[in-house]
């Protein structure tokens, strides 16, 4: 009798269950459609390539490269186009310098929909916060970007890469061709390791190389969940093969921060060694988040503390590999250009051999080379915005608060009304008198405005054109 009662109960809850979970899952599908509905009316002034009823355009990105594409549907559509990530995720995608102004000059958040991806990782940082915590931080890290910090860095910068041209001299050695891109990799992360946590110039050692590898799988699998919408569901994710892998990652990384943190904080307990830092020849990201207080004394709590390391460590690691690599596969593309950056820098070192901070002033050739090298493969090549407020554009066509923007800055640096003969490599179009006469948000290679910096993602595929890796690039 029992058994039988208890039996029944269960089948009852089961029952209840059930129901509870269609009722939740069917008012959850309500709110994605009209969701839906409110977007795609925002956006029913601005006419874009078809959908498919499933997928959006994320099929048909994934299929032929997402980058190439929409440079051929900014072709069609001028201005801007509808952007849809399956069937609830929809964007305006602009790419002409009136309609970037208008956007990013005023300080909107960034767009939870894609930027939530990375919380699990870097938590709140700079990257995601908005508001009076925002500033707050922004404020405390400023001095750690200050001039005076930054100068003695240049001898780091100049060592890591010595480290790196030394082993491409053995690898050259061997007549074969070989993929800089992780040696590129592995240097850039290396020197981050000396100038956030004051790691020595022995390399990186047992921990400190499971970080990396940590750091390099989590870009690459955020990357790959970006441009997957059916990975964009947490519960889905988290399930996968894949997000457990990005889990096991995100715990390897925060392990390190946390263990980094907490040996430093020990250190600084003793005023002897605050002192001694203090005296040092360059102080560290990490010892200037520690020592960070505004004006009523308040300082950064450990969970700030590791997001914003994380965000560091996340945003400066990838942007300049990227933005590295791309430079030297333009200058091996155009090696006319590459002799002329090279006379310019034997002729300001003269007999030294290695860079000083008031070289780097000098180098206007070189400059405008990275910097046309930064507008045809920009490190950021995508960039995301949700309006706090309504916007008007220069066209008289309009978006709603609560629209979501996506800034594609490789179209808008391919915009032939923008740029003459957008696929020639011309470093001349950054000479001060041409750069001048330019629209200021013409080129935004890392974003732009109140909120500039972002991350990146575009990383060379060997020797292609056009190469952008879909398993290893990324665009934010």
């Amino acid at each position: 009798m029992v058994p039988s009662f208890l039996s029944l109960r269960l089948s009852c809850l089961g029952l209840w269950a059930s129901g509870l979970i269609l009722v939740l899952g069917f008012l959850k599908l309500i709110r994605l459609l009209l969701r839906r509905q409110r977007l795609a009316k925002a956006m029913g002034n601005f006419p874009g390539p078809p959908t498919h009823w499933l997928f959006g355009h994320a099929l048909e990105i994934q299929q032929t490269g997402s980058l190439d594409k929409v440079v051929s549907w900014a072709h069609q559509f001028p201005y801007a186009h509808p952007l849809w990530f399956g069937q609830f995720i929809g964007l305006l995608n602009i790419y002409e310098p009136d309609y970037a102004k208008a956007v990013y000059s005023r300080g909107d958040p960034k767009a939870p929909d894609v930027y939530d991806f990375f919380l699990q990782w870097i938590g709140r940082g700079l990257l995601v916060l908005e508001g009076p915590k925002w500033f707050q931080h922004r404020k405390l890290l400023t001095p750690g970007f200050h001039y005076d910090v930054l100068k003695p860095y240049v001898a780091l910068f100049a060592e890591s890469t010595r480290v790196m041209l030394d082993k491409w001299e053995e690898k050259a050695q061997e007549g074969k061709s070989f993929d800089i891109f992780c040696d590129v990799g592995h240097m850039a992360l290396n020197t981050l390791m000396k100038c956030t946590f004051g790691r020595g110039d022995t390399g990186l050692g047992h921990r400190d190389s499971s970080y990396y590898l940590a750091v390099s799988d989590l870009t690459l699998l955020m990357q790959q969940r970006l441009v997957s919408f059916h990975y964009h569901n947490d519960f889905i994710y988290w399930l996968t093969p894949h997000g457990r892998r990005f889990l096991r990652a995100c715990q390897v990384a925060h392990d390190h921060t946390d263990q980094v943190i907490r040996e430093r904080k020990a250190a600084l307990q003793d005023e002897k060694v605050w002192k001694k830092i203090q005296n040092r020849r360059h102080l560290d990201f990490l010892d200037i988040l520690l020592g960070a207080r505004d004006e009523d004394d308040s300082k950064l709590s450990d969970a700030d503390l590791r997001a914003e390391v994380d965000t560091f460590m996340f945003e400066g690691h990838d942007t300049t590999t990227s933005g590295i690599s791309w430079f030297l596969y333009c200058m091996a593309l155009y090696p006319e250009h590459q002799h002329r950056c090279r006379e310019e820098v034997r002729e300001i070192l003269g007999d030294r051999d290695s860079f000083q901070w008031d070289d780097l002033g000098k180098m206007t050739y070189l400059t405008m080379c990275i910097k046309e090298s930064f507008r045809l493969y920009p490190p950021v090549p995508q960039v995301y915005r949700q309006l706090s407020k309504p916007v008007t554009f220069v066209d008289g066509r309009s978006l709603p608060a609560g629209s979501l923007i996506s800034m594609h800055i490789y179209a808008l640096h391919r915009n032939s009304a923008v740029w003459p003969d957008p696929e020639v490599f011309d470093p001349l179009r950054f000479s001060t008198e041409n750069a001048s006469k330019r629209h200021p948000f013409a080129f935004m290679p890392f974003s732009a405005g109140p909120r500039y910096g972002e991350t990146q993602y575009p990383r060379p595929s060997g020797l292609g054109r056009r190469g952008w890796m879909t398993s290893q690039g990324r665009h934010y």
